[in-house]
């Protein structure tokens, strides 16, 4: 359950579970993008799985971000770790 979802209710205007999914997948796949760029080789395989996920057409109707946007601000932040 969401913070807004506790606070507010599902009941409470602007609410969308939908949206509410989908950003929480989107959101995963970052975690899980990051966690496989700090492994290196052995994340290899899920690096590329998550790049593909990350440009395709599932992830256009998820999101609004712009996919290629998103990996290099995930490299970058893989970086400084």
């Amino acid at each position: 359950m969401s913070l807004y979802s506790k606070k507010y209710g599902a009941d409470a205007p602007n609410y969308d579970p939908y949206e509410e999914l989908a950003n929480a997948i989107v959101a995963q796949a970052a975690r899980d993008y990051m966690s496989a760029l700090r492994k290196g080789y052995k994340g290899h395989y899920a690096q590329v799985t998550l790049e593909r996920f990350f440009r395709s057409t599932h992830f256009r109707h998820l999101t609004n971000v712009d996919p290629e946007y998103l990996i290099a601000r995930l490299r970058e932040e893989a970086k400084k770790r």
